[in-house]
């Protein structure tokens, strides 16, 4: 029996025009376009169809649209019933996964990383802050060198543990420069500065998580029907009020996705579905597990062409 996880983009992947088919063809998914709208009193739906770019990249526009086109494809998607037994999001796309194992509403949800959003935009003012990928060195090597360059009075921290050889760090422009430099002389292949708004899963982000907490706290949260492996633990988690702990301190810590990969795979999962725009997350799965099957449902084609492959996997 084929054990199935769905997989739910963040940050990066957002471009302009993501889910139009959707929304034009499909009525379930143009209601979470239009609910989307009505709970964040804003065109959201014409900033993702429309653009430009430059604005919908924007932390406090493209988390929301993220959100929203994720749920709209998946809206369309669970119609042809097939079922999870992991939920998983990276970062951002957490949130999309709690609201396929129905932790939360979708329109509280798009309210929540709207204002998750704001919050990590205002936590560092821009320019102070930075992230690098830094290629071809293990994260305990990484660590050190981080710990090295935080000690020494510029904060750096480990952000997105994604596949091996691929570990993001993220903290003061100062830090991360230095942390980049420092790895490179212990062996690091390459670090690539990332164009970023702000230092993402930093010890800089806890005045964010610190508002955040406030706005969580007002939300009703449900225990998770599926599974949903925890991007700070890279465990499964149910239980509604760990969920709403683990969210707040995801802000400020790092995205342990290589784990959560492997945590899938060793409780059965052989076949990993990304639902949302891009293909990021079935590229780092297929870097930690060559064997795994990997799926993508970002439009109306692959939708169906998925659907085929896995009556015939069946």
């Amino acid at each position: 029996m084929t054990k199935i996880a769905f997989l739910f983009p963040g940050q990066g992947s957002q471009t302009v025009g993501m889910g139009k088919g959707f929304y034009e063809e499909v009525e379930s998914s143009k209601q979470i376009f239009d609910q989307a709208d009505e709970r964040l009193g804003q065109e959201l739906s014409t900033l993702i169809f429309e653009g430009p770019q430059d604005t919908l990249t924007l932390t406090y526009n493209a988390q929301p649209a993220l959100l929203t086109t994720s749920i709209a494809i998946l809206n369309h998607f669970k119609q042809f019933n097939i079922q999870p037994e992991y939920v998983a999001g990276h970062s951002l796309g957490e949130y999309s996964a709690l609201v396929a194992a129905g932790v939360l509403p979708f329109e509280d949800a798009v309210y929540a990383v709207k204002k998750r959003g704001e919050y990590m935009d205002q936590a560092v003012p821009a320019g102070q802050g930075a992230m690098s990928a830094v290629l071809g060195i293990s994260a305990e090597e990484l660590e050190k060198v981080t710990a090295q360059v935080s000690d020494e009075g510029d904060s750096v921290q480990l952000a997105n543990l994604n596949c091996p050889g691929q570990i993001v760090i993220s903290g003061t422009a100062e830090g991360v420069e230095k942390a980049s430099a420092l790895a490179k002389e212990n062996g690091a292949k390459r670090a690539i500065p990332l164009v970023v708004s702000g230092p993402f899963h930093s010890e800089l982000m806890k005045p964010a998580a610190h508002k955040f907490q406030e706005v969580l706290s007002q939300l009703n949260f449900q225990d998770a029907s599926i599974p949903v492996i925890a991007n700070v633990t890279a465990k499964p988690v149910k239980e509604s009020h760990e969920i709403k702990d683990l969210l707040v301190k995801q802000l400020y810590s790092p995205v342990r996705w290589e784990e959560s990969v492997k945590t899938m795979i060793e409780n059965g999962v052989t076949t990993f579905i990304e639902v949302g725009p891009g293909k990021v997350l079935t590229g780092l799965v297929k870097k930690i597990d060559r064997s795994a099957t990997i799926h993508n449902v970002f439009d109306l084609e692959s939708l169906q062409a998925t659907v085929e492959k896995l009556k015939e996997e069946q």
